[in-house]
């Protein structure tokens, strides 16, 4: 009597489908079984797809049928499909289990393969399931193609979206809150050039994203957030974006400018935000000796019943002074650079007389970029010409067009801001506004800061190293419009008789220094 092992297998499409469920199949194998006198050893259920033989239950079956080898006839399954949906892996698995001393056989499309011309219809059997899935799996990628070419997001939606379905039934995403908050938090700081990229992905998880460092590259790469779906090269069909259907998180030029940061092609001076910096040495890391001109670092020591810290050079000269001391004394000389109340009113009226000037400069800014869109697609044009009289083939051709099509999709992104930034022009009084009460109350939030928002001041103001000589701090170089302000603010108190109410004493100080606003104190 020979002996078979019956394998029933359904993949996930098939459940419903009760001509493939598996107790259809079973009864099916084993009526066989009896009919035929064969006795049924095990039944191998299997819910995986066929397209490989890479199944959890079939790589047991086939490691119990090579530790019996040329015990076990048979593998029974209802027909060739059940087996393999690829033509090439399933002559390889019968021929291994050939080795094993094991027949495969479909018992609904019964094949004598020790007879050449079967092999025949063998092919067939296996060919037309394998063609079944290919057209499928094509059918699925075109509506998927078409779908994003639609400006359809697909999938899984990203951190700050979710999946919803419209009316008509089709999937779209929207945005999700709180974590579309964060998102745009990320972006906006990834922009500043700032911090590194890990430090904003550990601060937006502590503010409660919750990203891994995997997917925080893949979110920050995503150019669905400006708006935009890419479309992978196809065929003839190069790459591309399309305008999405959804709400856009960010801008075009928010997310390029990101871009160009992470590729290293733009950085501004990174503000040294020591994270593991304790609350007690908020200087660390900008002080130097002022004996040997090294880095002081910071350390506590232990007295009989409290812990002093103090700030000290590790080199021989053993310099070293009270953390707490220094730290009350450079809180003092912050005071300095708190404008005066007649000099915030000054500042406001210098910043928005600038601002007025370069707001005049945007039209021409919008005809040069437009220009340079126009020149592009002349480009492109010509290119297309020269294709069709041979003077260059078509590689030559894509690459020219899609160098030029990168390049216009950035210069739109610039036009759009350079557009909104007109169309927001009211709000530089609000944000003058802001900016000058932040100033006004610098020493204040200093104070009551925790410790990265008081490096964050102190890197502001003091973009190089600061000495403390034991009695005062002074640094070689600080930042312009600190430096003005403490000036106008020195002079101001110097003239005790002065009695004129109009700026024009003050304003030849500081007209020329062609400052912003600070948004960020």
């Amino acid at each position: 009597m020979k002996i078979a092992d019956l394998y029933v297998r359904v993949s996930t499409d098939e459940q419903a489908d009760k001509g493939y469920s598996q107790r259809n199949q079973e009864e099916v194998l084993r009526r066989y079984c009896e009919i035929n006198s064969i006795q049924v050893r095990n039944v191998i259920y299997e819910d995986h797809s066929a397209k490989s033989f890479i199944r959890p239950e079939w790589k047991k079956l086939e490691n119990n049928l090579k530790k019996y080898r040329n015990k076990i006839d048979l593998v029974l399954f209802t027909k060739w499909d059940r087996f393999s949906r690829n033509a090439g892996d399933a002559y390889q698995m019968i021929n291994k289990l050939r080795t094993y001393g094991v027949e495969p056989q479909a018992i609904e499309q019964p094949l004598d393969l020790s007879v050449p011309e079967n092999k025949m219809m063998l092919a067939f059997y296996l060919a037309a399931p394998e063609v079944e899935n290919d057209r499928r799996a094509l059918n699925t990628f075109h509506g998927m193609r078409r779908a994003k070419k639609e400006g359809r997001c697909l999938g899984i939606a990203p951190l700050g979206y979710k999946n919803i379905r419209t009316e008509e039934g089709k999937k779209i995403i929207a945005i999700k809150e709180p974590q579309a908050t964060y998102v745009r938090w990320v972006f906006k700081e990834l922009s500043k050039g700032i911090l590194a990229a890990e430090e904003v992905r550990r601060e937006a998880n502590k503010k409660g994203m919750k990203c891994s460092r995997g997917n925080f590259w893949t979110l920050v790469r995503n150019p669905v957030y400006c708006g935009k779906i890419f479309i992978p090269k196809y065929k003839d069909e190069e790459a591309h974006f399309v305008p999405g259907i959804h709400e856009p998180l960010i801008t075009e030029k928010l997310f390029y400018k990101v871009q160009d940061i992470l590729d290293g092609k733009k950085r501004n001076e990174r503000i040294r935000t020591v994270l593991t910096v304790k609350e007690q040495f908020p200087l660390r890391g900008f002080l130097v000796c002022p004996d040997c001109g090294r880095m002081l670092t910071g350390s506590a020591s232990k007295g009989a019943y409290y812990l002093y810290h103090y700030y000290h050079c590790v080199s021989p000269c053993k310099f070293r002074f009270r953390a707490d001391k220094l730290n009350l004394i450079f809180e003092e000389e912050l005071k300095k650079y708190v404008p005066l109340p007649v000099v915030k009113d000054l500042y406001k009226i210098v910043v928005l007389d600038l601002y007025k000037k370069r707001s005049s400069k945007k039209q021409n800014t919008i005809k040069r970029v437009t220009d340079q869109i126009d020149k592009l697609n002349a480009r492109i044009s010509k290119a297309r010409d020269l294709l069709l009289s041979d003077a260059i083939d078509s590689k030559e051709y894509k690459e020219i067009k899609s160098e030029c099509e990168n390049k216009i999709i950035r210069l739109e992104a610039e036009l759009t801001d350079k557009s909104d930034q007109q169309n927001n022009s009211r709000t530089i009084s609000k944000l003058l506004d802001s900016a000058v009460h932040a100033l006004s109350r610098l020493h204040t939030l200093y104070k009551e800061g925790d410790i990265r928002k008081k490096r964050e001041i102190i890197s502001s103001i003091f973009p190089e190293k600061i000495c403390f000589d034991g009695n005062e701090c002074r640094t070689f170089r600080v930042n312009e419009a600190a430096r003005f302000m403490f000036l106008i603010n020195s002079n101001l108190q110097n003239k005790k008789d002065q009695k004129r109410d109009d700026f024009s004493l003050l304003s030849g100080l500081v007209a020329s220094t062609g400052i912003e606003p600070v948004s960020k104190v």
